[in-house]
């Protein structure tokens, strides 16, 4: 399944409408047992996503840009949390807001042509919607505080250097790679990917012995599965698995 985001004209930036719009959607999203891998892009070939609305945002009131920047970072937990695989296709810039969503994803597949980084700084503010966080875990410390300090954007070869983005490819052929990415992960179990994620969302944030006690629960969620006595009997019998998320 893709998610797109959908004003193209305004860069695909993250509006209030559009907020609620995108939390109408992760609803049904952390309802459907059956989705077995999200995409998530921008519309257009210009942008992923600029990050916040900066024209809507030059109206607020001091109050209002605080809740609204809650309101981002609160979107993008959500997505985070989503229980199944996420993949980022940044078909475009991703700067600000932009950059902190592909972040909250599993994975992240990026034009080859765009750029994108936390620009908050040369804006007399920091990333608010977990970009100091999530950033620093994903490629170290030294090369966040970079990012963030100089509020530099990066090309999509140095994103992939230092570990940002697992895959870039001409924009021609972006689509299409990450599809097949999809389809890849979609054809295992469900029940297994969603406690994989857990498993590895939950476990990053604890210590070893807690991690590990993670794991196990995940793999025991499992073992009376239908699904996993689909994979030893398709194995048994050297043809393909049918999983049906049971």
């Amino acid at each position: 399944m893709k998610l797109t985001l959908n004003r193209e004209h305004a860069a695909n930036a993250l509006s209030r409408d559009m907020l609620d719009s995108l939390n109408v959607k992760i609803d049904e999203l952390e309802k459907d047992e059956q989705l077995r891998a999200l995409i998530i892009t921008g519309s257009g070939e210009k942008a992923f996503c600029a990050g916040a609305d900066l024209k809507e945002r030059s109206g607020m009131s001091e109050h209002e840009v605080v809740k609204t920047v809650e309101w981002i970072g609160q979107t993008i937990s959500r997505i985070e949390k989503l229980p199944m695989p996420t993949i980022a296709m940044i078909n475009g810039v991703a700067f600000g807001g932009g950059l902190e969503l592909a972040l909250a994803c599993d994975i992240r597949m990026m034009n080859e042509s765009a750029k994108l980084g936390l620009t908050e700084t040369s804006l007399g503010i920091i990333p608010g919607a977990g970009g100091t966080q999530r950033l620093s875990r994903l490629i170290g410390l030294g090369k966040a505080k970079e990012l963030i300090f100089t509020a530099k954007p990066v090309t999509a070869k140095q994103a992939f250097s230092i570990g940002l983005v697992e895959y870039t490819f001409p924009p021609e052929v972006l689509a299409e790679e990450t599809e097949k990415l999809a389809f890849t992960i979609g054809k295992n179990a469900p029940i297994a990917l969603r406690q994989a994620k857990k498993a590895i969302q939950y476990g990053a944030q604890s210590d070893l012995d807690t991690a590990l006690n993670i794991e196990r629960l995940c793999y025991q969620a499992t073992i009376p599965t239908q699904d996993r006595l689909e994979g030893i009997n398709a194995f048994k019998e050297k043809r393909t698995p049918v999983y049906r998320g049971e």
